[in-house]
């Protein structure tokens, strides 16, 4: 009785493993920049934008409406990188105020943050990688 509890465990710990490591590569990159990407968004986005990203009034525009993040993706690291002064408008709302950009962030840090917005407050727009961002904003320069 002994033994075939121990041989169970086994069992279960060995098959907890191999579950574990069948996680793909691409899995681990997304959730990887997710994460990164939360930290990243927090100490620089989040005081404007808000830890839920619905903004502030009409003074900060809201991260929580996945059209316009699908419309503008390809915008979006030319606007963290060098900001936006133009009027924008977001569910029937126009924002005015100017976005300072941020340029000490570097591409892997501009597509963490873009994967953390773009997969959360509601939004679910999957990977985005620094690839992606540098060909972007070579297009925005």
């Amino acid at each position: 009785m002994r033994n075939s509890l121990i041989y169970s465990c086994l069992l279960l710990f060995s098959m907890a493993i191999i579950i574990q490591s069948c996680q793909n590569e691409d899995s681990i990159t997304y959730k990887r920049y997710y994460v990164n990407g939360k930290g990243l968004y927090e100490k620089n986005c989040q005081n404007c934008h808000g830890s839920d990203g619905k903004g502030l009034g009409t003074l900060y525009p809201p991260l929580t409406d996945s059209t316009y993040l699908i419309a503008n993706k390809k915008k979006l690291a030319c606007i963290i990188r060098n900001g936006q002064s133009e009027q924008i408008t977001i569910n029937n709302v126009a924002y005015q105020g100017q976005m300072p950009g941020n340029n000490t962030l570097a591409d892997i840090d501009i597509a963490q943050i873009i994967v953390y917005i773009s997969n959360s407050f509601g939004n679910k727009q999957g990977h985005y990688d620094q690839t992606e961002v540098a060909q972007d904003l070579a297009a925005c320069k």
